[in-house]
């Protein structure tokens, strides 16, 4: 990973004044903009500090590197586009599939330019591939023990090993928002997202009735 060329020790977040969290916080917002306007290869330190007004040195007491601050950006994005709200009492199995989903739509839709630049750089750089298998990992964990309490309830087939049936439904989930939201391949959204919920619902053996 590069290494600053200053020599000022980067500083604790917990360390910070107000202040300081304000002008770090306003380097992560001008650093997203920088990675979607020029990408992550052609992003410098330099263009960061420029869009977030401060001096070079500055930018140097928050983040080591830009590396560095592409890793907190990466980490934020992947527990937003993750982050589920609790169940709402009484919801069946489809229901609870069919919410989750569509709030991973919107926070993928919502962070679809940032995402672009994760998995292209996740291609070429083990550090950011490994960061993104971690989150990843998460999500297929978390959907795996739903099926396995569904078929313990005997409402999913039970014939599928829990673990694959998440990995498969999130490559299907994941490559389908990324042709539509990253490439633009043309798609209707209501229907995608409805035949991404089914064709969920269909492989686990429930149905939007429970």
């Amino acid at each position: 990973m590069a290494k600053s060329s200053v020599n000022t020790p980067t500083a604790p977040v917990d360390s910070l004044s107000p202040r300081g969290r304000a002008t770090r916080d306003s380097l992560l917002d001008a650093a997203t903009r920088v990675f979607e306007r020029v990408g992550f290869l052609d992003a410098r330190v330099e263009l960061i500090a420029q869009e977030a007004e401060v001096s070079y040195g500055t930018f140097y007491r928050y983040f080591e590197s830009k590396e560095e601050i592409f890793r907190e950006l990466s980490t934020r994005l992947f527990v937003d586009v993750h982050l589920r709200e609790p169940s709402a009492p009484g919801e069946t199995p489809a229901e609870r599939l069919i919410a989750s989903n569509r709030a991973y739509y919107q926070a993928y839709r919502r962070n679809a330019r940032m995402m672009a630049i994760v998995e292209q750089v996740a291609t070429f750089n083990s550090e950011f591939r490994e960061l993104r298998h971690q989150h990843r990992a998460q999500w297929i964990d978390r959907t795996a023990a739903a099926i396995r309490r569904w078929q313990d309830e005997g409402r999913a087939r039970a014939a599928l090993d829990p673990t694959m049936a998440a990995r498969a439904m999130a490559a299907m989930v994941d490559h389908s928002l990324y042709l539509w939201l990253v490439q633009g391949e043309d798609a209707d959204e209501t229907k995608l997202l409805d035949t991404l919920d089914q064709m969920c619902l269909g492989a686990l053996g429930l149905d939007d009735r429970g």
